[in-house]
């Protein structure tokens, strides 16, 4: 009989404690408390889309409206001036979220205590040989990489924006062994982002119900997007792209065509780069990686190839993958017709002769 007595007080007391915990949680939630500020390198932040990007940190559109910022600008110093001007212009802003901003040519400082890095610096692209641009990013690469390493926190993230990014993603590995393989990004968010405008103008449906494209490989002249698996949300349910279209012709010619000459085409309107829609791929891909990506929805991503699809292991490649408390996942188990697996060896044996003469200047 004391057995049970006994018994029944220490189910009482734990309820009571359960019961407590659940109110103090309650309670909680109505208690504003800030969050610590995070830290976000933006290297080449002098630049068109550094100006367009910055803001778009500041007011959170990046990392989540509730989560203050810290920012540190890099870049060369012949562009000082005009890094102050952006500092200013960010001040000016009266951005709530925004904690500081640091503006400097000073690599070490501009990376101590990073916790977000994005890697928009490079050598700018022209009408010469790829092989001339890698030997000109390995120095930059080398150098920042080298000060993430020292510097950075050891979780500290990774988005590699400068071409060729896949590449210059694996200098960036080469050189920062510490910081985990799988932080390390590349971006091909603004060529997903564009493959989901192609199908909603082709569709006339609205961007926001086209999921599931996948850019595969490389962010270059050559890179494949794929609708084979994509989906529209027709208000009844979640339909085929490839089925609505009907057309494999346009999907195989004028949709990749499109996709992989739309930067040059908004160039040649603008005389200028398309640096708001990267500014505004950059927030997408940071802030699906780290808060998250809706149930049911991947994105496309350059990744550190674990051997999935057949992708050589250690190569920077886009895959579509989800993320989840800041962790990414490549999506298995897609069907790869043989156009699409054609396109995808072809992009790899790209990448493969990219790392080939990046790493002949490494050693």
């Amino acid at each position: 009989m004391e057995a049970l007595d006994l018994i029944q007080k220490i189910v009482i007391v734990l309820v009571c404690l359960y019961l407590s915990w659940r109110i103090i949680r309650y309670l909680w939630s109505f208690v504003d408390v800030e969050k610590d500020p995070l830290i976000v390198l933006v290297t080449g932040a002098a630049g068109q889309i550094g100006y367009a990007l910055l803001p778009m940190i500041a007011r959170g559109a990046m990392l989540g409206r509730d989560q203050p910022v810290i920012i540190h600008m890099l870049d060369i110093e012949p562009n000082a001036e005009t890094l102050i001007g952006v500092k200013m212009e960010l001040m000016d802003g009266a951005f709530p979220l925004l904690k500081g901003v640091i503006a400097t040519s000073d690599v070490i400082e501009a990376c101590k205590g990073v916790d977000v890095a994005i890697m928009l610096g490079g050598f700018p692209h022209r009408k010469d040989d790829n092989k001339d641009l890698i030997f000109s990013n390995v120095a930059i690469y080398k150098a920042q990489a080298s000060a993430l390493e020292q510097h950075a926190d050891p979780d500290c993230k990774v988005l590699v924006v400068a071409n060729p990014a896949n590449t210059n993603a694996l200098i960036l590995k080469e050189y920062a062994p510490s910081i985990p393989e799988e932080n390390i990004t590349s971006l091909t968010r603004l060529d997903h982002n564009r493959a989901l405008n192609q199908i909603a103008e082709k569709l006339n449906v609205n961007v926001g119900d086209v999921k599931n494209v996948i850019i595969w490989g490389n962010h270059s002249s050559n890179l494949y997007p794929d609708a084979n698996h994509a989906t529209v949300n027709t208000g009844v349910g979640h339909e085929s792209v490839k089925e609505l279209i009907d057309d494999d012709r346009w999907l195989n010619t004028n949709f990749i065509t499109n996709v992989q000459t739309r930067g040059q085409t908004i160039v040649k309107a603008r005389r200028l780069s398309c640096a708001s829609s990267a500014a505004i791929s950059v927030c997408d891909h940071m802030r699906d990686w780290i808060l998250g990506t809706p149930t049911g929805t991947w994105v496309s991503m350059g990744v550190y190839s674990d051997g999935s699809y057949g992708i050589q292991p250690g190569l920077i490649y886009s895959f579509p993958v989800t993320c989840e408390k800041g962790e990414w996942s490549i999506v298995q188990g897609l069907k790869i017709d043989e156009f699409a697996r054609g396109k995808m060896d072809a992009l790899q044996r790209e990448l493969i002769e990219e790392k080939r003469v990046a790493y002949s200047y490494l050693h």
